[in-house]
């Protein structure tokens, strides 16, 4: 047996009885009684009639404990390896006791420290010694052009005849 939807209450209609109320936009709408069509011809928000189905939804009522109690899954977070540590370096760094952390972390600095000093002196010294190079060029009266002293060909011979 085909039953309709009451457009406005939104309950059941039975065959053989309501009434259809065709809109100048052709739009159908069906009612269980007078009673609804004349709510709804005043434009009244079947929300705020305590007897319609829209009512009852909104404000919960008649709704059985065991549906309305639903329970929440909750999300079970899962560690994953990130590229370049796995899963065991990353459970070992957490686990490590903030003391230990900073002293491998001190460590670690010095130790960039101490290579930047070193790379450093070896500039320091490699720069010393090719200025050395270079007094020792010019106190031979070689002039060398600030281009030359960088890897530049050296200009060809102005031949006069």
């Amino acid at each position: 047996m085909r039953t309709y939807d009451d457009t406005f209450s939104g309950q059941r209609i039975y065959p053989g009885k309501g009434k259809l109320f065709v809109r100048g936009d052709s739009k159908v709408f069906r009612f269980q009684n007078g009673k609804s069509e004349s709510l709804f011809l005043q434009r009244k928000n079947p929300r705020r009639i305590a007897w319609t189905v829209l009512f009852r939804r909104q404000h919960r009522k008649g709704i059985s404990e065991e549906v309305a109690k639903k329970r929440s899954r909750r999300t079970v977070k899962a560690q994953r390896a990130i590229v370049g540590a796995s899963l065991d370096v990353i459970k070992e760094r957490r686990s490590l006791r903030p003391e230990v952390r900073s002293a491998a972390r001190l460590a670690a600095i010095k130790e960039a420290k101490d290579k930047k000093q070193e790379s450093a002196a070896a500039k320091k010294a490699e720069k010393a010694k090719s200025a050395a190079g270079a007094a020792k060029g010019q106190a031979a009266g070689r002039v060398t052009s600030k281009q030359g002293s960088k890897g530049a060909a050296a200009k060809p011979a102005i031949h006069s005849r």
